[in-house]
Parts: C-alpha cells; sequence; structure tokens
C-alpha cells in the first residue's frame, strides 16, 4: 500500500527568509525622482549676495539725453532663503545714483543738454541718490521644471517684489517700489555662486522731483556678484519606508522545519523496507507582505510603488493558485474628514488591485479588496506610513 509522503513547502517571500530573526525590518530606499526632495528646516539653504553694476533711469525728459549720459552706478546686498529648490525670497538693499534730465531744475547740475530745448525752457543735466529696500519671491526655474540637481552650473530665478524708496538728496522723496527681474546663478563650488541680477524697478513719477503728466518712472539695472550659501546647504532626496514582516516568515521557517522532521521520518522508515512510500515534492511559493505609500491625498501610484507591485505580482502570479491576499486601503486619520478618508483609502486599495490585474495579470480570484479609512500612526508614529495600502496572504 502506497502512501504519499509530503515533503517540505518552500516558502518564497520578496526579502531575505532565512536571516530574519526581529519581527519587523525597516528598509530605506532612495527615492529617484528628481522633483522629490526633503525640505529642511528654516535656517537652511540661507543665502547673502553682494553685486555692482549699472542702471538707466527713464524719466521724464530722459530721451532727450543720450543713453551713455543716463548710465549710473548701481550696487545692491541682500540676505535670502530658499524655502524649497523651486521657491525663496530674500531681502535686498539697492540703490545708489540716478542720472537724468530735469526742466525744474529739481537735482540739477547746472550743466545744460545742449540743442534740447523743450516748450522754449533748456533742459538741465540731473543727478541724484537713493535706495531701494525690497523684498522679492524668487521662482527657480531651472528647478521647477528640470527638477532639483545640486551639481547644474545655472540656475534661472525669475523673481517679483515690492519695496520702499527714499531720494537722499533734496528735494527728497519716498516712494513705494514694484520690482521684476531675473536673477542667474552660476555655481562655482558647494558654497558659492557667480550671479547677474537684471530688474527693472517701476516708481511714482514724483521719484524725480517734477511731475511730467507720466503713469510712474522706472530704473533697468544689470549688476553681476557673488553668492554665499550658508550651511546646511542643498536638500536630501526623499527616502522610501519598506517594511518586512518577520514575524510571518518566522512562522513560515518554523513549519518548514517541521515538515522537513516529518519527511526525515518517513524517509528512515522506507530506507528499513517497513513501507513502500512514493515520495512527492510539493513546492508552495507565498509573498510576504507588501506596504505601498502614499503622498497626502492622493491615490495614484509613483513608478516605485509600481515597480514593487510587479515583483509582487510575480510572486503571486508564480506560487499557489488557491492563495488569496487581502489588498487593504488606510488614510491618515489626522487628515482629512471621516468621509474623505473612507473614499481615499477606498481609492488607494482599487489602484494597487487594478494595477496588479489589469497591468501584471494577477487574477482576480486570488485578491480581496478592503480599506479601512483614516487610521492613526499605523508604523512607528510617522503618519506617512498610514497613507498606505498592505497587500498579505490571507491564511
Amino acid at each position: 500500500m502506497k502512501k504519499s509522503l509530503f515533503t517540505a513547502a518552500v516558502f518564497l517571500a520578496a526579502s531575505s527568509l532565512f536571516a530574519q530573526t526581529t519581527p519587523t525590518e525597516i528598509v530605506i530606499e532612495e527615492v529617484t525622482n528628481k522633483h522629490e526632495v526633503v525640505t529642511n528646516k528654516f535656517w537652511n539653504n540661507c543665502f547673502i549676495s553682494v553685486a555692482g553694476g549699472a542702471q538707466v533711469f527713464f524719466g521724464d525728459h530722459n530721451n532727450r539725453m543720450s543713453f551713455g549720459d543716463r548710465i549710473a552706478p548701481a550696487i545692491d546686498a541682500s540676505i535670502g532663503k530658499w524655502f524649497t529648490p523651486g521657491l525663496g525670497i530674500r531681502l535686498m538693499y539697492s540703490g545708489l545714483q540716478v542720472r537724468g534730465a530735469t526742466q525744474n531744475g529739481a537735482h540739477s547740475n547746472g550743466k545744460p543738454i545742449d540743442g534740447k530745448e523743450w516748450d522754449g525752457y533748456w533742459l538741465t543735466e540731473q543727478k541724484f541718490n537713493y535706495y531701494n529696500l525690497h523684498g522679492d519671491v524668487l521662482f527657480n526655474f531651472s528647478n521647477l521644471f528640470c527638477g532639483y540637481n545640486e551639481k547644474r552650473v545655472w540656475n534661472c530665478s525669475p523673481y517679483v517684489g515690492i519695496g520702499w524708496t527714499r531720494v537722499s538728496n533734496s528735494p527728497s522723496a519716498q516712494e513705494v517700489t514694484a520690482n521684476i527681474g531675473i536673477f542667474n546663478a552660476f555655481r562655482v563650488s558647494k558654497a558659492i555662486d557667480i550671479n547677474l541680477d537684471i530688474r527693472g524697478t517701476f516708481v511714482n513719477d514724483r521719484f524725480d522731483g517734477e511731475l511730467g503728466g507720466r503713469d510712474g518712472e522706472g530704473l533697468v539695472a544689470v549688476l553681476a556678484g557673488i553668492t554665499y550659501k550658508f550651511k546646511q546647504r542643498g536638500w536630501n532626496r526623499c527616502n522610501k519606508v519598506v517594511i518586512i514582516d518577520n514575524a510571518a516568515i518566522n512562522e513560515m521557517r518554523e513549519k518548514l522545519n517541521a515538515m522537513t522532521e516529518a519527511n526525515a521520518a518517513l524517509e528512515r522508515a522506507l530506507a528499513e523496507g517497513k513501507k513502500d512510500v512514493e515520495i512527492q515534492t510539493i513546492i508552495q511559493t507565498v509573498a510576504s507582505p507588501n506596504l505601498v505609500v502614499f503622498p497626502i491625498g492622493k491615490s495614484t501610484l509613483s513608478n516605485e510603488a509600481k515597480a514593487n507591485l510587479e515583483l509582487l505580482a510575480e510572486v503571486i502570479k508564480t506560487g499557489d493558485k488557491n492563495a488569496v491576499y487581502s489588498v487593504t486601503g488606510y488614510a491618515d486619520e489626522g487628515t482629512g474628514s471621516k468621509e474623505l478618508n473612507e473614499t481615499l483609502s477606498k481609492n488607494r486599495a482599487d489602484a494597487v488591485y487594478n494595477c496588479l490585474v489589469n497591468e501584471f495579470g494577477v487574477s482576480p480570484s486570488q485578491l480581496k479588496v478592503d480599506y479601512k479609512g483614516g487610521v492613526a500612526d499605523m508604523f512607528f508614529n510617522d503618519p506617512r506610513l498610514s497613507r498606505a495600502v498592505i497587500t498579505k496572504y490571507q491564511k
């Protein structure tokens, strides 16, 4: 009489099966998305800049002067901070000198502009000192559109800002300014950039000491300088947390050992000639639990999540065809309403289910979808790990 000998079931997991002894293991993997970085502390990514150059004034009568006579020196000094690779602010002092033309004698140096009579009045050159204190919001287009790259040679950052200017010579003036420009940074080292700032400033018509019926006056400045970036500089890439359930793996190992011992006993009986034994080997493949983490408020799978799900799908398809896996969606209880979290956790579970079935060919009969709504701190008091879907084998 023949009896079947069931030897060891080999449990293949997505992680190392025999090397784990702790209940859970955390594996940190770097996210390769070029736009995802870890936001730094407030005092990180601060900088200071100084620059010098030239500027041209556009006033009531300046078109009656030669362009070269309107060029005046300009200086800048600023301190700022980048909150993200694409968004920053700065506080700046800019100014020095303005050269223009006057008809009423404001800030005149007494030198006539020959041959430039205007309505019967001769114009004279004017020169006065001023400064402009302004705050600007910078948008690093290089990082916003091309992704963060610490070693990029050229970063182009358009900006807009508002400020307050004062003419220090008599007749003095104090006006609000609007500023717009492009801040170009050329990397020299991790701490040093060479910068080129091209800026336009708009100010009230009273700025030069006389009214000419214009909507306003303006300055166009081009300055070159140097920027020093304080530590901590740059941003770290985001990391993905993968949690491996070693408790389940250890349970599988114990079953394997028990089956191995039973097999050894039957082999000894066969060797002694007591029974005619037919040996049959069954290989059972079961996937370990899989965790997919989602951004806050999202149910869209990243490329990294799809790569992990493709590996999981291969284990499921090559394993026990009768094995059923639960796909359970979760949301962070501390974010959003109860109704929103119910919908969000369901959408996340459906996204994983659809990916496994429609993209990677897992049989729908091997998957069971569930969702739990908002939960609090499933792993390590980290709310990010509650925005997840867990896929695991149902015993």
